[in-house]
């Protein structure tokens, strides 16, 4: 088995990434900025993608580093996710790290992607810069209690008597459970068929994000709500509408609704030869992330 690195560790993806690792019989070290106060599984060790002179000591006796980083709450996130990836490949790389596994973005080549996802791609291209190679899953929407876009798909669906929906809304998605993605992210760690290669990552079903936040209403309500399309075309308007109506950080929402113009569906299903499993279907990601909110709500 390995030692594996989990950048993140704390948060939507990395704590659940974690005891899935150290399940499958790997040695796992949680990078956090705060490691005094973490109360997690595995090994805490402080690193700091934005300090490259912090990743020597975290990255020690590291076989696989898993990056889960990004910094899509702040308006100059490209800059910084791109120093950032940059510095983790050099320092991959300098303690002879076998394997770096990124989870990216979907989203046709040859598509003006959006500012969210071309950052994503840059990302994937700066973490091998140095050498390092990198696997990369590329996934669209991540359903599970925790997640930003669940979160704005939950109040979104809660706070509305009816599904008011802009334009976006009609471009098709297809969301993938956490539970997926952790499976799969797990699944390609010191894989040699896995190294320097890109995999598309998704659920069951391939929906018109209408379509997910009708499903989502009649698992919640019990009914499908009625669904009305509305003018908000642009990333400003609905941000603010988001923001509004759910509270989420407006940069946040920004960046991520920019991203709803570009269909993210996968047309390559290579990963399913090599970490095999049924994914779960929509509702089905659903009802597990209202469980585990249900859950949350009672610790």
């Amino acid at each position: 088995m390995s030692t594996v690195l989990v950048t993140g560790a704390t948060g939507f993806v990395g704590a659940r990434l974690v005891p899935e690792l150290l399940e499958r019989g790997h040695t796992v070290k949680a990078m956090t900025r705060h490691p005094d106060t973490y109360d997690g599984p595995g090994k805490p060790v402080f690193g700091d993608v934005h300090d490259p002179g912090s990743l020597a000591e975290a990255l020690e006796d590291v076989d696989v580093a898993i990056y889960l980083v990004h910094s899509l709450d702040d308006g100059d996130f490209e800059r910084k996710d791109a120093d950032a990836a940059r510095g983790f490949g050099l320092a991959a790389a300098a303690s002879g790290v076998r394997q770096v596994v990124y989870l990216g973005g979907l989203g046709a080549e040859g598509e003006a992607l959006s500012a969210h996802l071309r950052s994503r791609r840059e990302v994937e291209q700066l973490l091998g810069e140095a050498g390092v190679p990198v696997t990369v899953l590329r996934a669209a929407i991540v359903v599970g209690s925790g997640g930003i876009s669940w979160e704005m798909t939950r109040r979104l669906v809660k706070n509305l008597p009816a599904m008011i929906v802009p334009r976006w809304a009609s471009t098709r998605t297809q969301p993938i459970a956490i539970a997926d993605v952790v499976r799969y992210l797990a699944g390609v760690v010191d894989v040699p068929e896995a190294l320097g290669r890109v995999f598309e990552v998704g659920g069951a079903d391939q929906l018109t994000y209408a379509d997910m936040l009708a499903q989502a209403g009649a698992v919640m309500h019990g009914r499908r709500l009625p669904i009305v399309h509305v003018p908000f075309g642009t990333p400003v308007l609905s941000q603010y509408w988001i923001k509004l109506v759910t509270g989420v950080d407006a940069t946040t929402a920004a960046n991520l609704i920019e991203s709803m113009g570009n269909e993210v569906v996968v047309t390559d299903p290579a990963i399913r030869d090599l970490v095999p499993g049924e994914p779960l279907t929509y509702i089905e990601a659903v009802e597990a992330a209202l469980a585990e909110d249900r859950e949350a709500s009672r610790r």
